[in-house]
């Protein structure tokens, strides 16, 4: 059972940045696609950005492109979530979840696991 666990969250400034972080405890994320989705209050769930297993190059959500980058811990227990020039439209519970299997696309139906979240509140 792979457990996910995401922190990093908080309250950051308009044009701030801030990096979101998802481990995994007892196992390697390194078989896994790795998707990070938010949810704004009264928004769906929506995907942010994926990277697929044995990766390092991620896709992302056309609003967040050129602004986050994911990316694989060198131990590769930990997958990140750099958030630079962050907007008040990015304020939202941010989660982890892992796809078993090959594919680079993070489905938010299709994934098998996911973490708790983490809040971040973009504010000045």
């Amino acid at each position: 059972q792979l457990k996910l666990v995401e922190s990093g969250g908080g309250l950051v400034q308009p044009g701030g940045s801030l990096r979101l972080s998802c481990a995994a405890s007892g196992l390697t994320l390194d078989y896994y696609a790795i998707g990070w989705f938010r949810q704004a209050p009264g928004k769906e769930r929506e995907g942010v950005s994926c990277i697929s297993r044995f990766s390092t190059v991620g896709n992302y959500e056309d609003s967040v492109k050129g602004r986050f980058t994911i990316s694989r811990d060198g131990t590769k227990r930990a997958v990140y979530l750099q958030m630079n020039d962050v907007k008040s439209e990015d304020a939202a519970v941010y989660y982890c979840a892992a796809r078993a299997g090959p594919g680079s696309d993070c489905e938010t139906g299709d994934m098998d696991y996911w973490g708790k979240g983490t809040l971040v509140t973009v504010s000045s």
